[in-house]
């Protein structure tokens, strides 16, 4: 954990990961529980819902389970729930905190309390009076939970509202929408209304942590902590509270003062570290919209950072020096390596070449459309590339191409079928009859999932042979347990998902390896696949794996972010040509173009979103004075 900057108007406590963070709340709740008992007292709990608070429920049940934490003397109050909403219903916070919390522990039935959201409407009033009545009568809450949305919300208190708000029926604004599209297989079947308890409620509970993970937080939190209170951001409302925690993993506290830019906060930086230097250097140059070489002493001096030429006892110019060289370093066409050439000053080494390289993909597109180009560049250049889908990306698929590729089997079948062989007709029936009947929200039939499955796999298959690779050699589809839910909702990561993961790279034993490494995920799917590479590269370095000592590992980013300009170790530069080729690659995957059925906060699609974020790139690499390119994909190193 990170010491906390006096810059915040909340207190910050970041950890290097959100398990880390999880498991530190997780342990803050049960002392509570603890203490309480001990004294003969009821513990107060305030409980939120959505990915954010998952680990540490889990954690929670761990503890009752292994280490004996009761929760007889718990009392339970639940944040919100959409409306209408039945309890059985698969977005039903009720079912939500069953599934992950409350059908594990010993918490009493009649301590469990959430919005109801099957009351008539002409008694919501009252049954809200009555909610709050009930935190009254149990004492008021003793630790209140919390998440933020993209709007600054908290519970469902969308932007308008007060500080003095109360547990009300609210109407939910449309980006909010938006993000639950994913939950309820998309907007339109989304509820427009929610029961919330008010940020007064809120701010009337005794503790309160609000907790938040991935860079896709980063920029509210920033306005949270360091903004103005207003009620068009009612989280800002928090800094009333005399003990609030914001708890954050690194990615989400990466806009803060105190992790972006702390010198301009007074805050001590380490000036001997290279990579604080070259984010101070680029922030400052992109700053002033000066290439790094034309910074001046003036310009450090005159935007706080005189420390570092102070401590550096040099001129500007040679720090520029410094910092352009690493940037210009990390750039490469060769992404494997360069064979028969000085690495020294080189991202990736010269040998062995060519390499065994494996590319991890969490759902069947992310490889052509995070890493096409790099992908296409390591194929031409001859390595031995193999692509590991991790998830079937079942989920995803729209309903109508079900139907129409259930329909061509059919026809194929009645057109091409041996004697003896079993007519495809009847499956085709069963999944349209499937299908039109369906439910908003409801879980596909195996059946169905498995042809969507199988759109998802036919797409990559393709995309693989546009990049050159044999899909039956080089293409690995392990369909990872934890996503085959066939729900939005995913299972925890298994023991099943690390050992799949571990006899893949025993069985291609890769030179270098590629992985998402992006934490902006709406649903979380590209977090659990990290993990499971992770979790199962560490196990085999304590195993002795001997091939690992040979292996580098890089990570991309997604759709939905890119790594800061000082943060990139290697980069890939793309030609016009090559951007086009990417782009042909990501249109293989036909069912999620136009629209895909997860497209997140941005509408655009994932082509557009890539090309648009690899053109930012060589954009910014053009401004700080390096060569123009047309677009660039960029890598971290992981230094297991």
């Amino acid at each position: 954990m990170h010491p906390v900057a006096n810059a915040e108007r909340l207190p910050v406590q970041l950890y290097s990961d959100s398990e880390q963070a999880s498991v530190a709340v997780a342990r803050q709740i049960a002392e509570l529980i603890r203490e309480r008992a001990a004294q003969g007292r009821t513990a107060v709990l305030g409980l939120a819902t959505g990915s954010t608070p998952t680990r540490v429920y889990e954690e929670l049940v761990r503890l009752h389970r292994e280490e004996g934490l009761s929760f007889q003397n718990v009392v339970t109050f639940n944040l919100d729930e959409y409306f209408p909403m039945a309890p059985d219903s698969l977005q039903s916070y009720v079912r939500f905190m069953h599934e992950y919390l409350f059908d594990h522990i010993d918490v009493p039935a009649q301590s469990i309390h959430i919005p109801d959201g099957t009351i008539r409407p002409e008694e919501v009033g009252e049954y809200c009076r009555r909610y709050e009545e009930q935190i009254r009568e149990a004492g008021g809450i003793d630790l209140q939970l919390l998440g933020i949305g993209r709007t600054g919300h908290i519970g469902f208190n969308e932007p308008g509202s007060g500080a003095q708000s109360r547990t009300r029926l609210i109407t939910l604004d449309h980006i909010t929408r938006t993000d639950a599209a994913s939950d309820f297989y998309g907007e339109e079947n989304v509820p427009r209304r929610a029961l919330t308890m008010g940020v007064g409620t809120i701010l009337e509970a005794h503790r309160i942590v609000l907790m938040a993970w991935g860079e896709g937080k980063a920029a509210v939190v920033k306005r949270m902590v360091e903004g103005e209170m207003t009620d068009s951001v009612p989280a800002t409302y928090l800094q009333r509270h005399p003990a609030v925690q914001v708890v954050l993993d690194e990615a989400a506290g990466a806009e803060l003062t105190q992790r972006k830019t702390p010198w301009l906060a007074g805050l001590p930086s380490n000036w001997q570290d290279a990579a604080t230097v070259r984010k101070a250097v680029t922030w400052l140059a992109r700053q002033l919209q000066k290439p790094i070489l034309k910074l001046t002493d003036e310009d450090y001096n005159e935007n706080g950072l005189s420390d570092l030429l102070a401590t550096s006892h040099t001129q500007a110019y040679d720090i520029n020096i410094r910092v352009f060289n690493h940037l210009q370093h990390t750039i490469t066409g060769w992404p494997g390596g360069k064979p028969d050439a000085d690495d020294s000053s080189r991202p990736e080494r010269a040998a062995p070449f060519p390499k065994r390289v494996l590319i991890f993909s969490p759902h069947p597109d992310d490889d052509v459309i995070s890493m096409g180009g790099t992908l296409l560049r390591l194929v031409d250049q001859g390595h031995e590339v193999h692509v590991a889908y991790q998830t079937s990306g079942n989920i995803a698929v729209f309903d109508d191409e079900a139907i129409r590729f259930a329909d061509f089997v059919a026809d194929y079948d009645q057109a091409l079928r041996l004697p003896g062989e079993q007519p495809a007709e009847q499956m085709y029936r069963r999944v349209t009859e499937f299908l039109r009947s369906k439910a908003p929200g409801q879980v596909d039939s195996a059946e169905v999932q498995q042809i969507k499955g199988l759109i998802r796999r036919g797409e990559a298959k393709a995309a693989c042979r546009n990049a050159g690779l044999d899909p039956e050699e080089r293409a690995h589809f392990l369909d990872l347990p934890f996503y085959e839910t066939g729900r939005v909702r995913k299972k925890p990561l298994g023991e099943e998902d690390i050992q799949i993961t571990i006899d893949l790279l025993n069985r291609i034993r890769p030179q270098q390896i590629y992985a998402a490494g992006d934490l902006s995920d709406p649903h979380g799917t590209h977090r659990v696949c990290l993990a499971a590479i992770m979790q199962a590269v560490q196990r085999l370095k304590a195993e002795g794996a001997d091939w690992l000592q040979d292996c580098w590992v890089w990570l991309y980013r997604g759709a939905w972010q890119e790594w800061d300009i000082d943060q990139i170790e290697m980069a890939v530069p793309l030609s016009p040509q090559e951007l086009t080729r990417k782009r042909r690659a990501i249109f293989k995957h036909q069912s999620q173009k136009d629209r895909p059925l997860f497209p997140g906060a941005d509408q655009r699609e994932f082509w557009q979103r890539a090309e648009e974020r690899n053109r930012t790139t060589a954009k910014i690499y053009d401004q700080l004075g390096l060569p123009e390119y047309e677009g660039i994909e960029a890598f971290v190193r992981w230094q297991y």
